[in-house]
């Protein structure tokens, strides 16, 4: 089978890296970048925020569930939850061991309980049993730090935010946009490369890549659709055969198609990014929050 012509040749692919290692001039990087915006836009058309919820107080809280677990098993949690515990006042006076045993499945459920207790009492006393809707506002509730805050931000208000987890710090580094370690500082070099009017979707794009291609172990390199512009082509298997069958999620399908990869080969059955580790932190302790 010849190579789709999405991939490059390895003389283009050590041409770029080489490029990109020596400091990549800030004009070049940009044009770069720019396409790779356009194929995530094209790759990624359902990507979204997988948390379920209805207001943005659901969304703070289960932002704050979603440390070190899944979202899967955060939208497994919250139909009960949010039926028990309706607004802030609810969870500024719930019984802990009850809010415990319905939040037990997410991990950390202490530290998390804690969270969203002393985040209704903070929005009740503070801000009248409403959320606030700034960034200043929301990194001073507890629970709450610049992630979870650009989530709602992004997603409850409609309000642009870059949302850092570990899915996106590390593309972007993979992808040479920055080389900053930091969140926020990743957060601002990022939001100088995207259209603000861009931050949120273009977040939900990114981590959905990470999720069913550019894994951390083994990205699908000869399955990628951003296989041209990425430095780091070539980390994972670049056949695309072997590619194809790292690929996830529910449009795998699609994605292998976009990526002129072929579909003969069933998946492989082990999960791309082990679920406690999605965001997790060096502390495991301190990751199952958000701190600012």
């Amino acid at each position: 089978m010849s190579t789709p012509s999405r991939l490059p040749s390895r003389a283009a692919a050590a041409r770029l890296a080489r490029r990109v290692a020596a400091g990549e001039p800030a004009l070049g990087r940009a044009r770069r970048v720019g396409r790779m915006l356009r194929e995530l836009a094209e790759t990624h058309t359902d990507a979204h925020c997988e948390l379920d919820f209805t207001t943005p107080y659901e969304l703070a809280v289960a932002t704050i569930l979603s440390a070190q677990t899944t979202d899967v098993r955060v939208n497994e949690v919250t139909p009960k939850l949010f039926a028990r515990y309706r607004a802030a006042a609810d969870y500024a006076s719930a019984d802990r061991a009850e809010l415990e045993e319905l939040i037990h499945s997410t991990g950390f459920y202490r530290n998390k309980a804690t969270s969203l207790i002393g985040l209704g009492r903070a929005v009740v006393e503070k801000h009248d049993g409403v959320l606030p809707h700034t960034l200043d506002e929301l990194v001073a509730l507890p629970g709450i730090g610049r992630k979870t805050a650009n989530v709602i931000l992004g997603n409850a208000f409609d309000i642009p935010g870059i949302t850092v987890d570990t899915h996106f710090g590390r593309l972007v580094r993979r992808w040479g946009w920055t080389e900053e370690e930091d969140p926020v500082k990743v957060e601002h070099a990022v939001g100088a490369l995207v259209p603000k009017r861009d931050w949120t979707i273009v977040s939900h794009q990114v981590i959905f890549h990470g999720r069913r291609v550019c894994h951390s172990r083994k990205p699908a390199c000869g399955a990628c659709t951003l296989a041209a512009d990425c430095p780091s082509y070539g980390t994972g298997p670049t056949d695309p055969a072997q590619a194809a069958a790292l690929v996830k999620g529910p449009s795998r399908a699609r994605l292998l198609r976009l990526a002129g990869a072929p579909d003969d080969t069933p998946p492989d059955a082990a999960p791309a990014d082990d679920p406690r580790a999605l965001d997790a932190g060096t502390d495991p302790v301190a990751a199952a929050a958000d701190v600012p």
